[in-house]
C-alpha cells in the first residue's frame, strides 16, 4: 500500500491591492493556505457540507436454487453451514453417542462410548459389513453388509439391531438432498440402484460401465454428485433427478484407484482421495473438468472437513498419517502422524469437533486424534478389519448416507 501522503494543494496567486488588508487576511495569502478568502466563497455560492460514505457491503450471494424437495440451503457460501457444534437436531438429541465400528472380517459392529473410550458392545450382523451408514431422517443407522447381500438396521437411540433388509451388494449408501432415494453402490454389480429410502424396494437400477463404485457426494444443490469407481480408475457424474450418469471421466494416473469425495464448503471444488495416486484429486463438479492432483500421503483414503468448514482431514492409510489441509490457503498446512503407525482408513468428527474418529483397518484397532494439536488420545482395539465408521450423532438437518455427510 503507497502511503506517501499527497502534496499540498496550489496556493491560488496573490492579487496586487492598495487596500490595507487585515494581518490575518494578508498571513493566508503569504503562505498559501488552500482556502478560499470569503468573499471567493459567498461568489461561488454556500458551501455544501460533505456526507461520508459509507463502506460498500460484499454482496449478498445468491440464493441456491436446489433439488425441487431439497431442505432450503442455509449458505450458499457454505454447504457445511448446519454441521457447527451444538447444531444437533431434535431428532437425534435424545440418542447417545457412540462409535459404531464395522468389522468386515468379524461380521460384527463394536460399539464405543468416546467419553470413557471403552468398546461397551458388540453387535453380530451379516457378512462383511463395510459402512454404518445414517439414514436421510436421521433416525436410523444402516450397516452395509456387502457379501451377505443386505443392510441391517440399527436404532441409535437404544442401540439394537433390526431385522435385515435383503439388498443385493450394498458396498455403499448414500441419499437424494431431497431424501426422496436411496442409492446403493452396487460394487461388483456395476450398478447404482435407487431405492426407496425405508423400505429399500428397487425404483431403478442404473447400469455403469466403469467397475468399482464406492463413494460419492453432491453439488451444493443437489441436482448432481460425483462418483468415485475404484477398480477402473474413473469418475461419474450423475443426474440427481433423472438418476442417469450423464458424465464419465478416466483419471490421469496408471493404476489410480480412488476412494472418498467430498465437496468443498463453496461448493466450487470436488475432492477424490486416491491411495494408489497418493494424493487427491481436484476438480470442478459443474464442469467435470479434467482433475489435477495434490499429493497428500501413502494411501489417501478418507477425506472429513472440520465442524468450522475450515480444514479437511485426509487420511493416508498406506503411512498411518492425517494431512491437514486449508480451504482458504488452499494448501495442505499440516501432517499428523500416529504414534506407532497404523492404517488410518474411514471415519468422522465429534459433534463438538474436537476429535477425529478413524478405523485401523489393517491393525484391528480405532483411533481418536485431538483436531487442535494432531495428538493420539486414544487407540481402540475392535474386531478385525474395521472399516467404515460412524460417529453418532452428529450436527446437521439431514444425512447425505456414507459415514455420515450431513447438511
Amino acid at each position: 500500500m503507497n502511503t506517501t501522503p499527497p502534496p499540498s494543494p496550489q496556493a491560488r496567486p496573490v492579487r496586487r491591492t492598495t487596500v490595507l488588508l487585515g494581518a490575518a487576511a494578508v498571513l493566508a495569502a503569504l503562505t498559501g493556505c488552500g482556502t478560499d478568502a470569503p468573499a471567493d466563497r459567498a461568489a461561488e455560492g454556500p458551501v455544501k457540507p460533505v456526507r461520508a460514505t459509507a463502506p460498500t457491503a460484499s454482496p449478498k450471494p445468491p440464493a441456491v436454487r436446489g433439488l425441487p424437495g431439497m431442505p432450503p440451503v442455509l449458505d450458499p457460501r457454505d454447504v457445511y453451514a448446519a454441521d457447527r457444534p451444538g447444531k444437533l437436531s431434535p431428532v437425534v438429541k435424545a440418542f447417545p453417542s457412540r462409535i459404531y465400528v464395522p468389522n468386515t472380517e468379524s461380521d460384527t459392529v463394536t460399539v464405543i462410548d468416546p467419553k470413557t473410550r471403552k468398546v461397551i458392545g458388540t453387535i453380530p450382523v451379516g457378512h462383511q459389513p463395510q459402512h454404518v451408514v445414517p439414514s436421510w431422517d436421521l433416525k436410523t443407522l444402516w450397516v452395509n453388509n456387502n457379501r451377505g447381500h443386505t443392510l441391517t438396521p440399527i436404532d441409535p437411540r437404544t442401540g439394537k439391531a433390526g431385522k435385515p433388509v435383503d439388498v443385493h451388494d450394498p458396498y455403499n449408501l448414500y441419499f437424494t438432498p431431497d431424501g426422496k432415494n436411496a442409492v446403493v453402490m452396487a460394487s461388483l454389480d456395476r450398478q447404482l440402484v435407487f431405492r426407496d429410502p425405508h423400505t429399500m424396494k428397487i425404483r431403478h437400477t442404473e447400469p455403469v460401465s466403469c467397475y468399482g463404485v464406492n463413494h460419492a457426494d453432491f453439488s451444493p444443490d443437489g441436482r448432481y454428485f460425483i462418483v468415485s469407481c475404484e477398480f477402473s480408475g474413473e469418475l461419474l457424474k450423475v443426474d440427481t433427478a433423472r438418476m442417469k450418469v450423464v458424465a464419465q471421466q478416466k483419471l490421469p494416473f496408471q493404476g489410480a484407484m480412488p476412494q472418498d469425495v467430498k465437496i468443498s464448503p463453496d461448493g466450487k471444488k470436488f475432492y477424490v482421495a486416491d491411495m494408489m495416486a497418493d494424493g487427491m484429486w481436484v476438480l470442478d463438479g459443474n464442469t467435470f473438468s479434467k482433475p489435477t492432483l495434490l499429493p497428500t500421503g501413502k494411501g489417501t483414503h478418507g477425506l472429513y472437513v472440520s465442524r468450522d468448514s475450515k480444514e479437511m482431514y485426509v487420511t493416508n492409510r498406506g503411512e498411518g498419517s492425517i494431512s491437514v489441509f486449508d480451504f482458504a490457503q488452499d494448501k495442505l498446512t499440516k501432517k499428523w502422524k500416529l504414534p506407532q503407525g497404523g492404517s488410518p482408513d474411514m471415519g468422522g468428527v465429534s459433534a463438538d469437533g474436537t476429535t477425529l474418529w478413524l478405523s485401523g483397518r489393517y491393525d484391528a484397532e480405532v483411533y481418536a486424534v485431538d483436531t487442535r494439536t494432531g495428538a493420539q488420545v486414544a487407540r481402540i482395539p475392535v474386531g478385525r478389519g474395521p472399516h467404515g465408521l460412524a460417529v453418532y450423532p452428529q450436527p446437521g438437518r439431514y444425512s447425505l448416507g456414507h459415514t455420515g455427510i450431513f447438511r
